[in-house]
């Protein structure tokens, strides 16, 4: 297998709401760049990234998938993700190692809420980001709308390189505002022929080139004086200032496509392996404690295990990124967390499902490996004698708990395994025993989330989990002062019995001074913790 360098590797995240495409377009890119021989469907289930038997049932994305293709002389590092934001930690766990975002919206809805909550994690990360508008073939696309819709919310820096002619069930053609020339597809699908722009579509076409002249041109003062000068720029230096324009973030291009006919996903790819930022022309990877982390290929290796799974007659598959040298096969690295010694026995490129051995990855590239022994999500490891850890994923807080009850008391151990096995896996997931409430509470991102929970627990570890109401800690304290008198009198013969109580019971703090209206000899004070 080829081993890539950094500057000739690209690492792209697809992410968008649920049902915009993201699966079909990324099996279009694969067929594109010849990485497949057939493009799967959804609907069939024999798509590369939604392997997993739940994902085929349910028909959409439930975990984050990595692939990769070959485009000219670049690789493409793809991870596909899932839309419903009950698996947004799959999205976080993607852009954490991704350089750019691939933002995909459906032509028909527009900017829907999951778009909305992607947003805000492609934000915290500081991603470059690209717009492509998908399902334009479809009946109800409104390409208009869903651009009107991008630069209201995502504001002027969405440009336009692409506009469609046709749009609807007859869509067959996409102007390039970009290189100024229009693209006509074949009914199939496939490799576009390219024609002049039709003299309809000729001026607003000439409107949107002088923009990404202007922005690619923002950029570089000498692109910026030449473009005074001359009023145009060539097309490498467009390619230079659009670069740089977006690893910044000063823009965001869109695109259109139809991942299911097959008609303008070539395009984009062209544009990742001219345009898109490699993984070293990213700012420094920040480190935990403070200080950052150079892609530097001749640097010694430093690899981040950005994601594990657990599969059935495997193990554990742990999905990593090379932040800085080179990783070969047969490798010894320490865990910076725990000390723990591993062995990179086996390398793998991933192509869903599917893993490739290969010898090394280079500084940016991202793999797997199987059967590490103590290392799991979010932590690093390094040559002996270094310490690095690289800035911890930051997953979203849990927004549903539920008690969990097993089979029988015989199986509670059995339980426990499981789901701490399935924690590993999904760090968006946190499990407490309740020392309080006698009960396993578990906490999730939704309902959804817990269903896949129970899911792996029974297929995987085969403990059936029923999921119940949390019980509630009810709490009493004293919130205010009262007071109480009482005299005690009993005459049985002889002496008697006399006394006069009198009890005060009020809240106490540290450092209370003692009553001032009431004698008091010895002072015992026990402070309740609850």
């Amino acid at each position: 297998m080829a081993v890539y360098s950094t500057d000739k590797i690209r690492n792209v995240v697809l992410c968008g709401h649920s049902g915009c495409g993201k699966t079909t377009l990324a099996e279009t890119m694969l067929f594109e760049a010849k990485a497949i021989t057939r493009r799967g469907a959804v609907g069939e289930g024999n798509t590369q990234s939604d392997y997993a038997p739940l994902e085929q049932q349910r028909g959409h994305s439930l975990f984050a998938s990595l692939l990769h293709c070959t485009w000219k002389d670049t690789k493409i590092n793809i991870l596909d993700t899932p839309g419903l934001d009950d698996f947004s930690g799959e999205v976080v766990t993607a852009l954490k190692v991704a350089d750019t975002a691939l933002m995909v919206l459906n032509a028909r809805s527009g900017v829907e809420v999951g778009t909305e909550l992607i947003w805000e994690h492609i934000e915290k990360n500081d991603t470059p980001t690209m717009f492509v508008v998908n399902q334009l073939d479809h009946e109800k696309s409104d390409f208009e709308m869903t651009l009107d819709q991008a630069r209201k919310r995502f504001g002027s820096r969405v440009l336009p390189m692409q506009f469609p002619v046709n749009q609807g069930p007859g869509f067959n053609a996409i102007v390039d505002a970009l290189r100024m020339v229009m693209y006509v597809f074949p009914d199939g699908g496939g490799k576009p022929e390219k024609k002049p722009i039709p003299a309809e579509h000729k001026s607003r076409a000439d409107e949107w080139h002088n923009a990404l002249v202007e922005a690619a041109a923002e950029n570089d003062e000498g692109l910026m004086e030449k473009f005074f000068e001359e009023g145009n720029l060539s097309e490498e230096e467009l390619a230079k200032g659009l670069s740089t324009g977006l690893a910044h973030r000063q823009f965001y291009p869109l695109f259109c496509v139809s991942g299911l006919k097959d008609m303008g996903s070539g395009r984009v790819m062209g544009f990742i392996h001219d345009i898109c930022p490699s993984p070293a022309d990213r700012p420094p990877a920040s480190l935990e404690g403070g200080g950052t982390k150079p892609c530097d290929p001749a640097a010694r290796p430093c690899v981040f295990i950005f994601k594990t799974v657990n599969e059935p007659k495997v193990g554990n598959v742990s999905y990593f990124k090379v932040y800085s040298g080179t990783l070969k096969s047969g490798d010894e690295l320490t865990n910076a967390e725990n000390s723990t010694v591993e062995r990179f026995s086996q390398l793998f490129e991933s192509e869903g499902k599917n893993r490739n051995l290969v010898e090394e990855f280079k500084a940016g590239d991202i793999g797997c490996t199987v059967k590490l022994k103590g290392s799991h999500t979010n932590q690093t490891l390094n040559p002996k004698g270094s310490e690095l850890k690289i800035e911890k994923i930051h997953f979203p807080a849990p927004r549903i708990r539920m008690a969990v009850v097993p089979p029988s008391k015989a199986e509670v151990e059995k339980m426990a395994h499981a789901l701490h096995s399935i924690q590993e896996e999904d760090p968006t997931l946190l499990v407490e025993q309740s020392v309080e409430l006698k009960q396993t509470i578990i906490q999730g991102q939704g309902e959804m989330h817990l269903d896949i929970v129970r899911y792996k627990a029974e297929q995987n570890f085969g403990v059936k989990l029923e999921f119940v109401e949390p019980r509630i800690p009810y709490r009493e304290t004293i919130t205010k002062e009262a007071n109480k008198d009482y005299r005690h009198k009993k005459q049985s013969g002889g002496a008697g019995q006399f006394a006069e109580v009198h009890m005060r019971i009020e809240p106490y703090y540290d450092g209370m001074p003692a009553p001032h209206d009431l004698t008091t000899k010895n002072i015992e004070v026990e402070e309740l913790k609850w």
